[in-house]
């Protein structure tokens, strides 16, 4: 409901710069990322999950009216950095407590699924906050009271999940937890080297959703645009996912990689709004063959007892390269336009991708 809101509040309500809308982005996304990979170990070391989900979507919730009574900018960047400091917390031991859930031969269509039904929300909260705005245009800040039923809703069902009852670790075997870099499988710092590459490039998703609104498009239809994007998203997530089992991981995600280069080279010269409804369905398919892939990928490169630690180091490598993406693309678009930032990601993806062929990650049988 509010993340294609959230830009647009900043630069119509608030009257915040380019610049601060990328750094808000950045540092959040950076706060999530270095929480991922301590949460990740922490729960790893206590075989526990379900509480580290609770705090982390009852965190998100709370952030939610917090953005709404936001005077400035920087009121802003407090309630996403308690939004993302949720999402770090859950993120690791979820995605752990999901791979868990399913066989090995199965893992990366329940990541899949997972996905598109992340993203069916992501799909009709817009549509929700389209009907809100479609009486009131002008009015944007109703809309983080209300998102904030949906979140505490979320919290309440965290307590019908039951999680897998294993043993603590032994104190022998959290000794040989030794997350280091020379500890890493040798794969597993290539896929990191990769993505961390492209993430160094990949900027925020509020910079598509302002292009839009800097070609013209209003903001009614801009939610409608990123409601397209996450229906093909969700649409196409458990197609993917299930293919990463056929066919193997990387094969999938270096195609999902290309196909982001050549998304971005389009937004970069997009100017009507049959370019954009193009582009934001074409990016859904490149979300759709990247994000649970991902995920399972890391977990098929890592030993079993260490799921959410090898996730949770994925994600801090990812968001240490977003503050530094989402900065940089804002200071690109006040500096030398609108269509630097889409260039400069494109050209990260092409090279990414070429660094993960490179690690042999595009053969069938290459995943562990």
């Amino acid at each position: 409901m509010l993340y294609p809101i959230t830009p647009l509040f900043l630069t119509m309500v608030l009257g915040s710069s380019m610049f601060s809308v990328g750094l808000i982005e950045g540092v959040a996304e950076a706060i999530a990322s270095l929480l991922k990979a301590y949460s990740g170990y922490w729960s790893d070391r206590l075989q526990k999950r379900k509480v580290f989900i609770w705090v982390g979507y009852l965190l998100t919730s709370l952030a939610k009216p917090i953005t709404g009574m936001a005077t400035s900018w920087t009121h802003v960047l407090f309630a996403r950095g308690l939004d993302r400091t949720g999402k770090g917390l859950r993120t690791g031991p979820r995605d752990a407590l999901l791979s868990e859930s399913v066989s090995e031969k199965n893992r990366g269509a329940a990541f899949g699924w997972h996905r598109a039904m992340d993203t069916i929300g992501a799909a009709i909260g817009p549509l929700l906050a389209f009907g809100f705005l479609s009486k009131n245009a002008a009015n944007l800040r109703p809309l983080y009271f209300w998102a904030f039923l949906p979140g505490l809703a979320s919290v309440a069902l965290v307590f019908t999940v039951r999680e897998k009852k294993v043993l603590p670790l032994e104190k022998s075997e959290i000794q040989k937890q030794n997350w280091n870099w020379q500890a890493l499988d040798g794969k597993f710092k290539t896929y990191l080297v990769g993505w961390g590459i492209f993430s160094l490039a990949n900027s925020s998703d509020v910079f598509l959703l302002l292009k839009a609104k800097h070609s013209g498009i209003s903001i009614q239809n801009t939610l409608l645009l990123y409601c397209f994007y996450n229906l093909t998203y969700a649409l196409m997530s458990p197609y993917f996912g299930k293919l990463s089992d056929q066919l193997g991981r990387g094969r999938v995600l270096g195609g999902g990689l290309l196909v982001f280069a050549m998304v971005y080279l389009g937004f970069s010269f997009a100017t009507a709004s049959f370019h954009f409804w193009i582009l934001f369905g074409i990016y859904g398919i490149y979300m759709a063959a990247t994000d649970g892939v991902g995920k399972a990928l890391a977990i098929d490169l890592v030993p079993p007892r260490f799921k959410a630690t090898g996730v949770g180091v994925l994600g801090m490598v990812t968001g240490i390269a977003t503050i530094i993406a989402s900065s940089t693309a804002g200071l690109l678009w006040d500096q030398m336009g609108a269509s630097v930032p889409f260039l400069y990601g494109a050209v990260g993806a092409l090279l990414a991708a070429f660094i993960i062929a490179g690690g042999g990650f595009f053969g069938k049988n290459s995943l562990r």
